[in-house]
């Protein structure tokens, strides 16, 4: 198996260890940010957070912050901050703006790979195609038909392998983006609690 998988590769051409090396990145990162969205959504922390947020509304700010404590992830954290400070508009805004780059960490790796991936294929392609012409219009007998079949294999087999490298990525990165704009949309919803209860300053 190993013979087999390293055979495609060398017939895939020059291309197909960039793509192998974006495919190890990606897999890594989706991993990463599965595990991240998981532990900071669990059930625990977004219930204290709604019931923190439930204190909020009643202007019970000692409520909120024993509710809090000593809980991490997201939640937590941005509403203990956001207690502990005056909350004006500019102030929550910054608060809910403070997370949006943990929550989109790699989003933008992850777009750039989907995206390259079948570049980078599109490129082994034309690179196999350009081999396959040069035996072809040599001034000799004859091309060997073999060689120039090995030319067209690497052009089909980058394609295929950018193609498969770029749609095994898509859905995971679209799930995550999802959940990106899910915490993000609970975050809002905890601020606006704060400012519903008058600041809490």
């Amino acid at each position: 198996m190993w013979t087999d998988w390293l055979s495609v590769m060398e017939r895939g051409g020059p291309v197909m260890w960039p793509l192998l090396a974006l495919s190890v990145l990606a897999v890594t990162l989706v991993l990463e940010r599965g595990w991240f969205f998981a532990s900071i959504n669990r059930g625990s922390h977004w219930s204290r957070a709604t019931e923190a947020a439930k204190a909020c509304r009643e202007r019970n700010t000692p409520k909120a912050r024993q509710v809090l404590e000593g809980q991490s992830g997201v939640y937590a954290p941005l509403l203990r901050d956001v207690l502990d400070e005056p909350a004006s508009d500019a102030a929550l805004a910054e608060a809910v703006e403070s997370q949006r780059h943990r929550l989109e960490r790699f989003m933008p790796t992850l777009s750039t790979i989907i995206t390259a991936a079948p570049m980078l294929g599109i490129l082994g392609t034309v690179l196999g195609i350009i081999d396959s012409f040069e035996l072809l219009g040599q001034q000799t007998t004859g091309a060997d038909p073999r060689q120039v079949g090995a030319g067209i294999a690497e052009a089909l087999i980058s394609t295929a392998a950018g193609l498969v490298v770029a749609l095994l990525i898509l859905l995971p990165y679209n799930v995550l983006r999802a959940q990106a704009d899910r915490t993000l949309g609970r975050i809002e919803a905890l601020v606006a609690s704060v400012r519903e209860g008058g600041g809490l300053s």
